[in-house]
């Protein structure tokens, strides 16, 4: 049988796979070609909902925002509308953590603009 000289790097490459599939449920975490598959998918789902991630939280504060409004009797398309023609300059972000951590200066900020 031939010597085989490059064996350390292999069992490192497929070492560092199988690190990086630790948790994956049956063969996919303990099987090198099922492992190495799992994390092609796993990366790419990765790579995308990182992007996802930002259109997920921003509508979820154009959400909350929009409940508190209509609490005050405002609709979110309204309030945006009234901000912008005031020149406020406030993110969606912030309007959402006013509204869920400070309700009555958001209920304020929203008569005001009624």
């Amino acid at each position: 049988m031939a010597r085989i000289k490059r064996g350390v790097a292999a069992s490192k490459r497929r070492k560092n796979v199988l690190k990086r599939a630790k948790g994956f449920d049956n063969r996919r975490s303990t099987n090198f070609v099922s492992a190495r598959q799992a994390l092609l998918k796993a990366d790419s789902y990765a790579y995308r909902d990182r992007r996802n991630r930002k259109r997920d939280f921003r509508a979820l504060w154009l959400i909350r925002t929009n409940a508190a409004l209509r609490e005050n009797g405002l609709t979110w398309s309204k309030f945006a509308g009234m901000l912008k023609k005031q020149n406020v300059q406030i993110n969606r972000k912030m309007l959402s953590e006013l509204a869920v951590r400070h309700p009555e200066v958001f209920d304020k900020l929203a008569q005001s603009f009624k």
